[in-house]
C-alpha cells in the first residue's frame, strides 16, 4: 500500500512533507506519494492578519483528507487551529526543527547594527511587536510571499532585512542568508514553530499507516507543542495573535515561557510555569500500558502548564494589552 501524503503546494510545504514521506519509507519500508493541495492562504495576496491567520492554510487540506483523497496531511503546527476538528486528530508529531526566529539582512547586519530607519519586513504581528519593542526607530513593512520572495525583498534593496523562521530556512537550504539568530528566552516564537503535525482521520487505520505514525512520533516535541499551543487555546487567541511561547520538555518535567505583546511594541507581559510528570510503577507484563500512560501523562502535564500560564497572563491584563480573540 502506498500512503498518500497531502500537503500544500508551496516550496516549503513540499520540502517538509517530502522529508516526512522519505522518513516514513526509510523507517518502515512503506512507500509514500505526495499529493499537493492549493489552499486559500497560498493564492491570496492579503496579509496574514487580515486573512485571520488561524486555519487559513489548513482548511483545504482537512477537507481533502476528510474526503478520503489522502491518508494523512502534513501541517506546520504553528498554523494549525488549536480547537479540535470533527473527524480528524493529530496522529503524530515528528522531531522539531530549530524553533528560533532569524534576521536575514543586507551586508551581514544584525538587529542592533541595522541603521536608524531601516526597513524590515514581516507578515507576523508577533514579530512586528518584538521588532518595535527592540528597535522603535525601524520601519516595519507587512509582507507576504514564500521564503524566496521574502529574501528577494532584501536582495533587491526594497528592504534592509526580513525576519524568518530558522526551521523554514533550514528545510529549504537557505541558512546561508541568516545574519542573526534570536535567542528563544528573549525572543519566544510562535507556539509550535518548527514543529510539524501529521493529521489523520479519526478512525481505524491500516497497519501501514499505524506503523508510519508510530515510527516518526516524538513525544518531547509533541508535549512542547501542546504546552505552547495550550496558551493560545486558553486565551482564545489565533495563530496570528502577538503571542510568543517556548517550552522545554524533559523526561519528568515541562517548563514553559509565554509572552503577550502590545502590537506597537509598547508593552509586554511575560510569565513562566512548570509541571512535573508523574509516572507510576508498573510490572513487566504491563509494558504497553506503561508506554501509553507515560505519553498521555506528559501531554496532560503540558496542557495543564499551558492553561495555568495563560490564566496568569489573563489575570495580569493580557486581554487589555493585545487583541487575542479569534474571529
Amino acid at each position: 500500500m502506498t500512503l498518500l501524503v497531502g500537503t500544500r503546494g508551496s516550496a516549503l510545504a513540499l520540502a517538509q512533507a517530502g522529508d516526512i514521506a522519505r522518513e516514513i519509507t526509510e523507517r518502515t519500508g512503506v512507500p509514500t506519494e505526495l499529493v499537493p493541495v492549493t489552499t486559500h492562504g497560498d493564492v491570496s495576496r492579503e496579509s496574514l492578519s487580515s486573512l485571520g491567520g488561524t486555519g487559513v492554510f489548513a482548511s483545504a487540506l482537512r477537507e481533502f483528507l476528510l474526503a478520503g483523497k489522502c491518508d494523512l496531511v502534513v501541517h506546520s503546527m504553528k498554523d494549525l487551529p488549536t480547537a479540535p476538528y470533527p473527524g480528524l486528530r493529530i496522529g503524530a508529531v515528528p522531531v522539531r526543527a530549530d524553533a528560533r526566529d532569524t534576521l536575514c539582512a543586507r551586508d551581514g547586519l544584525s538587529l542592533d547594527t541595522l541603521p536608524e530607519g531601516a526597513r524590515v519586513g514581516t507578515g507576523s504581528p508577533r514579530r512586528a511587536a518584538q521588532l518595535a519593542a527592540r528597535r522603535p526607530d525601524l520601519v516595519i513593512v507587512d509582507i507576504r510571499g514564500n521564503v524566496d520572495t521574502r529574501l528577494n525583498f532584501v536582495t533587491s534593496g526594497e528592504l534592509d532585512a526580513v525576519v524568518l523562521a530558522a526551521a523554514g530556512l533550514g528545510r529549504l537550504g537557505r541558512t546561508d542568508r541568516i545574519t542573526e539568530y534570536f535567542d528563544l528566552d528573549s525572543w519566544p516564537t510562535a507556539p509550535a514553530q518548527g514543529a510539524l503535525a501529521l493529521e489523520v482521520r479519526d478512525e481505524e487505520h491500516s497497519d501501514d499507516l499505524a506503523r508510519a505514525l508510530a515510527a516518526i512520533q516524538d513525544d518531547a516535541t509533541h508535549a512542547a507543542a501542546v504546552a505552547e499551543r495550550s496558551i493560545l487555546f486558553r486565551l482564545e487567541a489565533g495563530c496570528a495573535a502577538p503571542i510568543g511561547a517556548h517550552a522545554v520538555v524533559s523526561e519528568n518535567s515541562v517548563e514553559l515561557l509565554g509572552a503577550v505583546y502590545a502590537p506597537d511594541g509598547s508593552g509586554e507581559l511575560r510569565s513562566t510555569g512548570s509541571g512535573e510528570v508523574g509516572v507510576p510503577r508498573t510490572g513487566d507484563g504491563e509494558a504497553e500500558d506503561f508506554v501509553s500512560f507515560a505519553r498521555t501523562s506528559i501531554i496532560e502535564t503540558a496542557e495543564d502548564v499551558g492553561h495555568a500560564l495563560a490564566d496568569e497572563l489573563l489575570a495580569r491584563g493580557a486581554a487589555a494589552l493585545a487583541p487575542l480573540k479569534q474571529d
